[in-house]
């Protein structure tokens, strides 16, 4: 069983996940239907204003298992929670700390046969520094427009049009 909270508007959001809101759900109470179940993954929209002019730039990594360039995220460990699990992964795939802002939405897709869903925050980058590694061998940080380009998945340009809005830069 979830408990309902807020959203970040404020308003109250049970804990069906109907919305695709920010529930409290964690990976121990996964669907129980008689399909496979869901595989449930977090990540975030990771943003910084860039050291040299100031501009919004935005963190993709690229992973070699993959060779495809998405935002940071991964799967819910046992028992955590869906924001702790996409600040970790922000950990752990860039090197950065992350503040959490505003949760963004959910995409919904079948991977390896499976159906799979991965809730979305934005991020703004703390002090960090990224380390290649075996799962993330590159990181870049691009401006909206190019970030968009980048994306391997079109799905995930629309996260970048919903990270604009919520810092009310659309």
């Amino acid at each position: 069983m979830s408990i309902p909270h807020d959203t970040p508007d404020g308003t109250p959001h049970g804990s069906d996940g109907s919305d695709g809101g920010p529930d409290r759900t964690t990976a121990q109470t996964a669907d129980r239907t008689s399909g496979p179940t869901t595989v449930r993954a977090a990540g975030c929209v990771l943003w910084r204003r860039s050291p040299v002019g100031g501009e919004l730039e935005l963190c993709l990594v690229h992973r070699p298992k993959y060779d495809d360039w998405s935002h940071p995220k991964g799967k819910l460990k046992r028992g955590e929670d869906w924001l702790a699990c996409a600040l970790r992964e922000v950990a752990e795939e860039t090197g950065y700390a992350a503040c959490p802002g505003p949760y963004l939405h959910a995409v919904r897709y079948v991977a390896q046969d499976r159906p799979k869903e991965v809730r979305y925050w934005a991020a703004e980058a703390e002090a960090g520094r990224f380390v290649p590694n075996d799962e993330v061998d590159r990181l870049l940080w691009l401006p909206p427009a190019a970030a968009r380009e980048r994306l391997t998945q079109p799905r995930d340009g629309a996260l970048v049009d919903a990270l604009l809005t919520a810092l009310h830069l659309t």
